[in-house]
């Protein structure tokens, strides 16, 4: 079974590469874009028996840094 897992900087939380994702796009003329945060994609490809909680532990253990980032995860 495949599990999407998205990890994202919690707000507030420097994003050194969204702003200079957000300068580059200003460089390139696109000016309609008022910020970017960016994130990261991890699709795994797990037995269909895993449970949400050995999901939600992967993800708090080794896939996200809970000090300073937020996790979501779906089943694809």
């Amino acid at each position: 079974m495949k599990v999407n897992v998205y990890v994202t900087l919690k707000p507030g939380v420097l994003d050194p590469q969204g702003k200079a994702i957000h300068h580059a796009l200003e460089g390139l003329g696109f000016t309609g874009v008022a910020d970017v945060r960016a994130g990261r994609f991890i699709e795994l490809d797990v037995a269909d028996d895993t449970s949400d909680v050995d999901l939600d532990a992967m993800c708090a253990r080794l896939l996200a840094n809970t000090v300073i980032e937020n996790y979501r995860i779906e089943r694809a």
